[in-house]
């Protein structure tokens, strides 16, 4: 169990841990010197049944809020520490709301020095104290009596706290790891060496993990868990560890970052979240209002953008975006405060709920019921509630991550949840059953009235048919709606034209007679640079304009693609060119111009015209100036 100080300054809350454990966790020659704390400091205390009691003790000036909340992530209990002569002052009120914001509703009052007050000063700290805790996740915490000088209650005190580290047990070590940077220094001889807490999983002398948000791969060389050595850190332990990477310093890894499996190394500088204003506030919080956010071990500057509404009054919660000047860590359930935009005062805090919003449309009916759905801490119901307000559907494997669930936990969600699922390159995307029939529906439904439209062409094609029908929705997800419709006999797929079974497109044979006998011949004789339309027109003695609406219908046939303007490839020429674009890409990783150009055969500029068709049609997929790589496309172009 991890116990964390909290209190006023001058209360004794060093001393209290002195007493308690013969350490002093004042380990600055300032702190020592000026007799205050002033950064975060460490103790720790063998339990009899081989565990390790941990002790963060924080600084209790007012200028020194950041230092006292960077302490607070993690711990399990909460030792609140009030002098007996003072009674609560302005930082035990501030603590407190600090601790309430963080959910934290373990732990035990310390009535300091009570050696220098009579048993009525005593007994009206006491109520003072009740009275404080009344409306806090502290109400009913137990409050002891205690002197660090006479050692009166000490013992008591410490068997108390032996005895809630035997109640809490350990926490569950499933999901990824991650530890919470709350220091970073070099040891002679050791290298790097960060410490903080670990808020989920476990760690192994050996693994890699990755510092976030940097993105800096590290291998952890050796471990100290509760201040002793071992193999592995786990969920609940504070530890130490040695870190070793190429060049790598003290000053690459800071106060603030976090220490994680490389899976779930996504930086963000959006947080969606559920936010709850402090009662006392003196009026309501408004849309865009700048603020520090305290999260983790890390403080950084945000705008408040407000989701519904544009105010949140005092004592009331509402759905928020925080915009973050900075990137950093976060996942699903990570509690955090706020202070104003001075960092003088708690204006409120709240709960993660995800850490990849949208920029834009975060303020829509569907994405205020996601959120909401997101609200539930069990995520089976969270998951099954969120589906019909995902229209475009949810990546399961990103969701998955958000919550931090592990291979075991997210299968048994799975299993639990009635839902389509849908394999792509980019993971499994989660649609709600009923949803995900309507979307058919709405294809077949789109297709049929393109066939209305346009009856002189086959279909529209693959990217046509989804602007039609799920504009938002990504591109391998409903090119695999669509090969399910076509896996059924429901759609007819034609090269990359799509059409209804019962659709057809015919020449008149007069038309029909030119095309076979005059200019399918002629394209292709020169398949990789066939003529265009003015020259079919002059070598077949026809009006141009007649031979370009034969070849705009031949290309809504499916028997010849458009190119570029004027210039039409028949449909064998286009695959075979897809073929050497694919194994240029496998052989150079990119298919540039002038190599694609001499393995054709033609000008510069008609191998331009052709990749650009290809990156058009969604083929290839431009990089810089000239490069193609070719995608797993879903097309089938012959």
């Amino acid at each position: 169990m991890i116990v964390g100080t909290a209190g006023h300054i001058d209360h004794g809350k060093t001393a209290l841990v002195r007493a308690l454990t013969g350490v002093d966790a004042d380990r600055l020659k300032e702190e020592q010197a000026r007799g205050i704390t002033l950064d975060l400091g460490y103790a720790y205390q063998a339990l009899t049944d081989g565990g390790v009691l941990g002790f963060v003790d924080v600084p209790g000036h007012e200028k020194l809020v950041h230092n006292m909340l960077a302490g607070a992530t993690g711990i399990d209990h909460v030792l609140l520490v009030v002098a007996c002569d003072d009674g609560p002052m302005p930082q035990t009120r501030e603590h407190v709301q600090i601790l309430d914001l963080l959910g934290l509703a373990s732990g035990t009052v310390a009535l300091t020095k009570c050696d220098l007050v009579d048993g009525v000063r005593l007994e009206e700290a006491h109520r003072q104290i009740r009275d404080l805790l009344a409306s806090s996740g502290l109400a009913d915490a137990p409050v002891m009596a205690v002197s660090s000088v006479t050692r009166e209650g000490i013992d008591a005190l410490r068997d108390h706290l032996h005895a809630a580290a035997r109640e809490t047990g350990l926490r569950r070590t499933d999901g990824m790891f991650r530890l919470a940077v709350d220091r970073c220094f070099t040891l002679s001889g050791a290298g790097t060496v960060v410490t903080g807490t670990v808020h989920a999983g476990r760690v192994c002398v050996g693994d890699t993990v990755r510092v976030t948000p940097s993105g800096l791969d590290v291998r952890v060389r050796a471990i100290h868990a509760q201040n002793r050595p071992g193999e592995e850190g786990l969920a609940g332990q504070r530890c130490a560890l040695n870190l070793s990477a190429p060049g790598l310093g003290k000053r690459d890894i800071a106060r603030g970052d976090w220490v994680v499996d490389p899976q779930l190394d996504r930086p963000t500088s959006r947080l969606d979240a559920r936010l709850r204003v402090l009662p006392d506030e003196p009026g309501p919080l408004k849309h865009w209002a700048p603020v520090h956010l305290h999260l983790g071990a890390a403080r950084l500057m945000a705008r408040l953008a407000i989701l519904e509404g544009d105010r949140i009054e005092p004592g009331a919660s509402g759905l928020v975006q925080l915009v973050l000047e900075d990137e950093t860590h976060a996942l699903h359930g990570d509690r955090f405060v706020l202070r104003d935009q001075s960092a003088r005062r708690n204006i409120g805090g709240g709960v993660i709920l995800d850490n990849q919003p949208p920029a834009r449309g975060r303020r829509t009916a569907a994405r205020i019921g996601l959120l909401n759905a997101y609200s539930q801490p069990d995520p089976a119901r969270a998951l099954r509630a969120a589906l019909p307000f995902a229209p475009r559907g949810l990546n399961l494997d990103n969701w998955m991550r958000l919550r931090n669930l592990d291979t075991r936990n997210a299968d048994a969600v799975r299993e639990g949840v009635s839902m389509r699922l849908v394999e792509t390159q980019a993971g499994l995307t989660a649609f709600d059953p009923a949803h995900w029939s309507a979307l058919r529906e709405r294809a077949l439904q789109m297709l049929a009235e393109d066939h209305e439209r346009h009856p002189e062409r086959l279909g529209p094609d693959r990217e046509q048919l989804r602007r039609l029908t799920a504009p938002a929705m990504d591109r391998p997800v409903f090119g695999a709606l669509l090969d399910e419709l076509v896996a059924e006999g429901r759609m007819v797929l034609h090269a990359p034209w799509i059409h209804l079974p019962g659709h057809r497109v015919t020449l008149a044979p007069t038309e029909e007679r030119q095309w076979l006998e005059h200019i399918r011949p002629m394209l292709e004789a020169s398949p990789y640079n066939p003529p265009r339309v003015r020259d079919i027109a002059r070598s077949c003695n026809l009006e141009e304009d007649k031979v370009r609406r034969l070849m705009r219908q031949l290309a809504g046939m499916g028997e010849v693609y458009r190119v570029a303007h004027d210039h039409y490839f028949t449909r064998d020429a286009v695959a075979d060119l897809a073929v050497i674009v694919r194994d240029l890409t496998e052989q150079h990783g990119a298919a540039l111009a002038a190599p694609f150009r001499d393995r054709i055969g033609t000008g510069r500029k008609v191998a331009i015209h052709i990749l650009e068709f290809f990156d058009r049609i969604g083929y290839s997929r431009r990089i810089g100036d000239e490069h193609r790589v070719f995608k797993d496309s879903l097309l089938r172009l012959r």
